[in-house]
């Protein structure tokens, strides 16, 4: 696998957690380079460890992983994105701006699932797992800071609007990743 492949392979890996980035933004008021470090370092941690775990425990889990990922990735992402239109409708006062570990860790597993499968695979093709996961990690960590302030630019004039869209794009990458799992795309 070349160092190309891998770069691929990372920025397709990382589009769910910066789209989760983007919406996370839209609910600060002013963000901060500590917003978009909790993100980065949540969503990049995260897609740094799945494919580790998918590459020294892929035999055991793979099976598992495969059956029930996509329905966990479906609920999760679906719950938040769910809450996300319902607070919109809410105006201003209620902005959902917690980035705690209680708000960020189902994000994280819900954007992070498909890198365990990665992980399976690179067990498969012998890949050096720490410096593809690494490379994987550091991108996700990146593009999912940039996300952040992305989401914080479109939120103060059209916060409202863009907190149900961007509800509307998590519930469908939660079905995206449930139909995939599935095989019906």
């Amino acid at each position: 696998m070349t160092l190309f492949d891998l770069i691929l392979i990372a920025v397709s890996l990382s589009m769910d957690a910066f789209a989760v980035s983007i919406c996370k933004g839209l609910s600060v008021r002013k963000v901060s380079l500590q917003h978009a470090m909790i993100c980065g370092v949540w969503f990049g941690g995260f897609q740094f460890l799945m494919p580790a775990l998918g590459y020294f425990l892929g035999d055991r889990f793979a099976a598992l992983l495969t059956k029930f990922g996509p329905w966990i990735a479906f609920v999760l992402l679906a719950l938040i994105g769910a809450n996300m239109i319902k607070e919109s409708f809410g105006g201003d006062e209620q902005l959902d701006d917690d980035y705690s570990a209680k708000a960020m860790l189902p994000l994280a597993i819900a954007t992070s699932i498909d890198a365990f499968a990665v992980g399976v695979s690179f067990a498969a093709m012998q890949v050096n797992i720490l410096p593809a996961a690494g490379l994987i990690g550091v991108i996700t960590c990146l593009l999912s800071a940039i996300g952040v302030k992305v989401g914080a630019m479109f939120g103060d004039k059209y916060r409202a609007p863009a907190e149900r869209i961007g509800g509307i794009v998590l519930i469908l990458i939660g079905v995206k990743t449930l139909l995939a799992g599935l095989g019906v795309l």
